[in-house]
């Protein structure tokens, strides 16, 4: 009498609601085998798809034929056994060598000779087939979604999948804006931006903290100001955008900037390139200097700047990398805000922003002339690529460039249109700027993010008689002016109201004589 394996199988992502489920099938195959007098000797279950080879399960079935612990195999249908052609191909090999005997399927008639062979062979072919066309079509409709503008996945974090619609999710969705902000400041590492969720309780749906991968992902998705990325290529959205490009863009920066890989972090000089001297011109080099201590039996490694003397004959001397730091964090102090400053200088723009509104349709008109030229310059190259003209790879490059344009003409018309004005974002980035610059100057904050933060409040940097002097940009040179008072006078004069004079605006941002009123 034949031994036979029953094999039960059920994967999760099979939409066919008619196949049984793995009990229905247990139960199935145990009455079948009661009715056709069958021996099984084992029922073997799994909840895996058989699009690909590699099944555990399975594949401990047809060893147990191999070693001639049954001959014979029992399963619901073909197409549980195989839908691709190598686990196919298996089976009908170990039916040629005569290993395995026979097969029963309660909804399939087989007999073990070369026409029933061959109608096992079409049935999984059938059932590849099947699933080889069901993928087309969803990837199909998944084009056909972005296309208009749809996400066809599982909602990003910050959004929710309501009425087959992406939605901003309230709860979420001000934390993630705020986590942009302060990771765009170069104050905030990814640990950083974690521990903000943390602190306001905003977790993943299983209610766990944030992956450090996952916040990394949050802040390096298009999807947030208005783009969906899908297989490489990029797609404008229908839903509602968080951020803007320009703060997008900015944290890209900034990851770029924590993720370069150093092979040996112990010579990784960071200032290198920030600064030139200040008497020749040449560029600072750095070195590093070892030095042993017998009589605590340890070793010191010191670092110095100097002058490369490449430009001839310098009298500048070294200077320690310790130095460098207590300056640029004395520079980063400068260029920093108190909340309540912070607070006064949002309350001022919200009033000049009320006041502009009636000036913004003629920049209105420009930006939608420029977007107009990126959507007929889209339409070329679309034309371009179906006739054959432009390879997939330039296409993909080039529509990306133009979805990126568009995204970002599109952004300043609405905000322009919802504000009036379009220095208020950069002005609250330069705010949110200064409020992390006391973080960012205090001890113990990493080399990389202090040169990344002097870089945008300043520039031309030199080193004379041991001393750095910077180029402050316009809107941190201002704080400059009265960095000095606030340490004597806990409340800031008056910055003139006409904040948009930060060198967004071309107007004055200066002080008046008297203290800012509630």
């Amino acid at each position: 009498m034949i031994k036979y394996i029953a094999y039960c199988r059920k994967s999760t992502d099979e939409p066919d609601r008619q196949i049984l489920s793995i009990e229905a099938q247990v139960a199935e195959l145990e009455e079948f085998a009661a009715k056709e007098n069958l021996k099984i000797v084992s029922f073997i279950t799994e909840s895996k798809t058989a699009k690909e080879p590699g099944r555990q399960k399975f594949a401990e079935v047809l060893e147990k034929i191999e070693n001639g612990g049954a001959a014979g195999i029992i399963s619901w249908h073909p197409d549980r056994l195989a839908r691709n052609s190598v686990d196919g191909g298996k089976i009908i090999y170990l039916l040629d060598t005569g290993k395995l005997l026979d097969l029963k399927f309660p909804s399939f008639w087989f007999e073990n000779t070369p026409q029933g062979k061959f109608m096992l062979g079409m049935a999984f072919n059938q059932s590849k087939y099947y699933v080889d066309n069901l993928s087309e079509n969803v990837k199909r409709g998944n084009r056909q979604k972005l296309r208009r503008g749809e996400w066809p996945n599982q909602a990003t974090f910050g959004y929710l999948n309501i009425n087959k619609k992406i939605e901003v999710d309230k709860k979420r969705a001000k934390y993630v804006q705020k986590a942009f902000q302060l990771f765009a400041s170069g104050g905030y590492g990814y640990a950083d931006i974690r521990k903000f969720f943390n602190q306001n309780k905003i977790f993943n749906k299983s209610g766990h903290e944030l992956h450090l991968d996952k916040v990394k992902r949050i802040l390096t998705d298009p999807f947030y100001y208005g783009v969906m990325r899908f297989c490489g290529e990029l797609y404008e959205g229908k839903h509602q955008p968080l951020i803007s490009k320009k703060l997008f863009d900015k944290c890209q920066e900034v990851v770029k900037l924590k993720s370069r890989k150093v092979k040996n972090n112990k010579h990784l000089f960071d200032f290198l390139g920030l600064v030139k001297c200040g008497e020749c011109g040449g560029a600072i080099t750095a070195e590093m200097h070892t030095k042993n201590y017998k009589r605590t039996n340890r070793t010191v490694e010191y670092v110095y700047y100097r002058c490369s003397k490449k430009k001839g004959a310098c009298s500048q001397k070294y200077i320690d990398k310790e130095e460098i730091q207590k300056q640029l964090k004395e520079i980063v102090l400068r260029a920093s805000l108190p909340p309540h400053a912070a607070k006064k200088f949002l309350e001022w723009a919200d009033k000049d922003v009320s006041q502009e509104k009636d000036k913004s349709s003629r920049i209105i008109s420009t930006y939608q002339l420029q977007l107009k030229e990126t959507e007929e310059k889209t339409d070329r190259l679309l034309e371009g690529y179906l006739d054959k003209i432009i390879s997939p790879e330039d296409y993909q490059k080039k529509k990306n460039e133009l979805v990126e344009t568009k995204s970002l003409l599109s952004s300043k018309i609405k905000e322009i249109s919802t504000n009036g004005v379009e220095w208020l974002e950069p002005f609250q980035e330069f705010v949110n700027s200064a409020l992390s610059a006391q973080k960012i100057a205090r001890k113990g904050s990493a080399d990389s993010e202090l040169r990344f933060f002097v870089q945008n409040i300043g520039s031309n940097f030199f080193l004379k008689d041991k001393q750095i002097i910077v180029e402050w940009e316009k809107p941190f040179a201002s704080l400059r002016a009265w960095a000095g008072a606030r340490a004597t006078d806990p409340v800031p004069t008056e910055m003139s109201r006409s904040v948009a004079g930060l060198g967004l605006e071309p107007r004055i941002f200066a002080f008046r004589g008297r203290r800012p009123t509630n």
